[in-house]
């Protein structure tokens, strides 16, 4: 059959085939198709759709990068990732590929991404009968007794030829002769061997030689053949040839033998005496080039050893013909066949190959995710070839078996978690069952994707700040910062205030913040005065999606500074000014109280702690200020020499830093007494009606406020003897001050410490608006609630303001 029926078989078997691997191939797992094309085929040449074969979707082969990975040489074969289309890519010399081998396959193997799927391609190359038979050498010569019988037969020289099966050499013909006849004797493995059989004895003195031409004729369509010369010399008589002492010697050696080491040893004996029974041995001409490359024959002895490298993964068999010759004239030759089997040695180490599509595994994927398929060959045999895979210990991955030998899918085994840990160094280790064993390690570093699964955490919540008032509009107050545990931009953080009604958020509408780094800035000036403490709400979102956030409480506490100048109530004319006129008689005594200087400050503590001066006066003899009180007493008695008008100028100054100060002028004028006696007796009058309405009232005001006083003392002294040591330190002592600061009350409540002020009382002294209820918020590390300590505090001060009101006013 010629070159175009072989096609049309081969393609009807390919039709046969994909029809068949369609039918069986249902499931996308790893598969195994196989195509047949004849060697030599032109570049180019179509071998088969490989992707509507395994019954894949040609449209999504480019996207699902469908591509030979592995087991091309020289990539003979590619594939056409738009129509799956498997062709030839380079010129395929059969003989080149598989010498000596009677079946050429060559194994593909084909991936497919997306989900990851192997296939396997086997591709049978047929052969061509593109060689023609051929001979080693040109001429045979032989040397044939005249004394030989009829009968005997002489091995010629085979000839080879590369083709296989039926291209290969069929028969042998032989020139016409008349002593000679051609007979073929069957080996088996290495086909046949040509024979020359004498059909009638030689007659050297008639013919003494005797030319004959050997053809060797395949079995192609159309047939080739190789000739070769055969020269017979008829010689004189040595009428025994040597004999072995055993047709076939079978011996065993391992592989790597050491060079030198004797593998066996033929014998052969002749039955001749002298130079005729002296046998050289030989190998024959036609044995494979391996042969003579290996192995080396003592012509002397007929020791066989190891000339060169043994491997039995190249070569498991040899086969060598030995041939014996005695030294008569015509030589006689015998031959033997030996046989020499390479036992495997573990001497190959496992190989392993991993097939991934990325070196990145998402955090949130699922136990069961395939990573990498790995694959794992052993070029021994046997148990030598037997390969058990394993994985470095404590890694969130396993290795799962295939249905095909030696093949693994790398699958993640738990939930895997960025932030734990970012990556992995993954070992495979292969161990071959050999002894000793031989193992082999491979490294996959895995690195682990990070998913939006952390919200943003504040370093410290509730957050407090303490700030100044008169802050500048629009200027950064503070900032706050949250840090999440993912990456990029599940980590990028951007901030806003929780604005909305009620109490909580009232003043979020005056604060504004970057939304990138946090720092808030105020949109108005607090004033301490009107506000002490407000709160409100940041909240950090991450930019993952979905975005994840989280809240944080600022607790903003405003302190006082020195921004209120005291303010004069008394003196204070009817147009406004602070200038009074005060009248006394001549004769008071020294001592006297003339009148009081009255002035409050907004501040608090130190700022608002009001000190009097006198910045002018008439007459330093005569009259007195008391620093902190403001009063204006006589020094002395007056005379007739004193004037009758005395100016007197006040300054009233705060104690902040920078303190701030009002000036007061009173004008003393010192009349007669009965001009003095008749304006006190109007003043009296009303004075005493006064007093008769409140009496009442001040006697009940008193009981109460010292009963109230007395179980607040009581309530203190159970709390503190109730409380834990650590607690017991909420309470502070209270602190004398010089100046308005006469007295304070100090208790902790939460993480904040407070102290409570009031200027100092003594009898004609006045509590003015806002001197009362001002509260000095102070730093404090413990954070602990005491509300019945700032409940009772807070009724104890209005009650004792109170009461001092009611009691001054009184004496005033």
């Amino acid at each position: 059959m010629g070159y175009g029926g072989q096609r049309r078989r081969w393609e009807y078997w390919c039709v046969a085939l994909r029809f068949s691997l369609l039918l069986c191939f249902v499931e996308q797992v790893s598969a195994q198709i196989r195509y047949s094309i004849p060697e030599e085929v032109k570049e180019g040449s179509v071998v088969g759709n490989v992707g509507k074969d395994l019954g894949l979707d040609v449209s999504t082969l480019l996207e699902r990068r469908f591509r030979i990975v592995s087991g091309s040489k020289d990539a003979l074969f590619q594939v056409n990732q738009n129509n799956g289309v498997l062709y030839v890519h380079k010129n395929i010399d059969r003989e080149e590929l598989c010498e000596g081998s009677s079946a050429c396959m060559i194994n593909l193997k084909i991936v497919v991404e997306n989900p990851l799927e192997i296939h396997y391609v086997g591709i049978e190359i047929s052969d061509v009968n593109d060689h023609s038979p051929s001979f080693s050498e040109k001429e045979q010569n032989l040397e044939i007794a005249e004394s030989t019988l009829p009968g005997t037969g002489f091995q010629l020289q085979a000839a080879r030829d590369p083709d296989s099966g039926m291209n290969s050499v069929r028969l042998y013909k032989l020139s016409h002769t008349e002593y000679f006849d051609l007979e073929l004797r069957d080996t088996g493995e290495e086909g046949k061997l040509p024979v020359l059989k004498l059909h009638k004895p030689l007659d050297r003195e008639r013919e003494s030689q005797h030319i004959l031409v050997l053809t060797a004729v395949d079995g192609g369509s159309p047939p080739r053949s190789g000739h070769v010369n055969i020269s017979v010399t008829v010689l004189d008589n040595n009428d025994n040839r040597p004999i072995f002492n055993q047709d076939v010697y079978s011996v065993t050696i391992h592989e790597n033998g050491a060079v030198g080491t004797i593998v066996a040893k033929v014998n052969a004996t002749d039955l001749d005496d002298g130079v005729y029974s002296e046998i050289i041995y030989s190998f024959v001409k036609n044995l494979k080039r391996k042969v003579y490359d290996t192995f080396s024959l003592d012509s002397n002895t007929g020791e066989i050893s190891v000339k060169g490298n043994i491997d039995y993964e190249d070569t498991e068999v040899y086969r060598a013909d030995v041939m014996a010759s005695d030294k008569g004239q015509p030589p006689m030759r015998t031959e033997c066949r030996v046989i020499i089997k390479i036992l495997d040695v573990n001497d190959n180490k496992p190989e392993i190959e991993v097939t991934s599509l990325s070196n990145k595994v998402s955090e949130d994927s699922k136990p069961g995710t395939v990573i990498s398929l790995i694959s794992v060959t052993d070029k021994d045999s046997g148990i030598n070839g037997k390969v058990i895979c394993s994985l470095s210990e404590d890694v969130p991955f396993e290795l799962k078996p295939s249905f095909q030998d030696n093949t693994y899918s790398l699958v993640t085994k738990q939930r895997l978690d960025r932030e734990l840990l970012s990556h992995y160094d993954i070992t495979i280790t292969a161990t071959d069952c050999g002894q000793p064993p031989l193992s082999t390690f491979k490294t996959l570093n895995v690195q682990i994707s990070d998913v939006n699964d952390n919200s943003p955490e504040f370093y410290q919540n509730p957050i407090e700040l303490y700030l100044l008032e008169n802050n500048g509009p629009g200027g950064s107050i503070f900032s706050v910062s949250a840090a999440d545990k993912d990456l990029n931009e599940n980590a990028a953080i951007s901030y806003h205030i929780v604005r909305g009604e009620g109490t909580q958020n009232a003043m979020a509408p005056f604060l504004n913040i970057n939304s990138d780094n946090g720092f808030v800035s105020a949109l108005k000036s607090f004033d301490f005065e009107t506000l002490k403490t407000f709160q409100f709400q940041v909240v950090a979102t991450d930019s993952g999606t979905p975005s994840l956030s989280s809240n944080v409480t600022v607790n903003v506490f405003i302190l006082d500074q020195n921004d209120n100048a005291p303010v004069i109530l008394y003196p204070v004319s009817a147009n406004g000014s602070t200038e009074g006129v005060e009248e006394i008689p001549r004769n008071v005594n020294a001592g006297h109280l003339v009148t009081k200087v009255r002035a409050y400050d907004a501040d608090i503590g130190y700022n608002g702690w009001l000190l009097f001066s006198l910045q002018e006066v008439t007459d330093h003899s005569l009259f007195a200020l008391d620093r902190y009180t403001g009063q204006i007493r006589t020094l002395r008695s007056f005379t007739e020499t004193d004037e009758a008008e005395h100016k007197l100028v006040i300054l009233v100054k705060d104690n902040g830093n920078v303190s701030l100060s009002a000036t007061a002028t009173v004008i003393i004028n010192v009349v007669e007494p009965k001009e003095a006696f008749a304006a006190s007796d109007v003043k009296s009058a009303v004075k005493d009606e006064e007093e008769n309405s409140v009496t009442f009232y001040l006697i009940i005001t008193l009981m109460s406020v010292s009963a109230l006083f007395i179980i607040s003392i009581i309530v203190l002294i159970v709390m503190q003897c109730s409380k834990a040591p650590d607690d017991s330190s909420k309470y502070l002592q209270d602190v004398n001050y010089d100046g308005t600061l006469c007295h304070s009350i100090q208790y902790r409540s939460g993480d904040k410490r407070y102290m409570l002020v009031g200027p100092r009382m003594s009898i004609g002294s006045t509590i003015v608006p806002g001197s009362n209820g001002n509260t000095l918020v102070l730093p404090n590390h413990r954070r602990r609630i005491s509300g019945e300590v700032r409940a009772i505090s807070k009724h104890f001060n209005s009650y004792s303001i109170l009461y001092i009101k009611y009691r001054v006013g009184h004496l005033i």
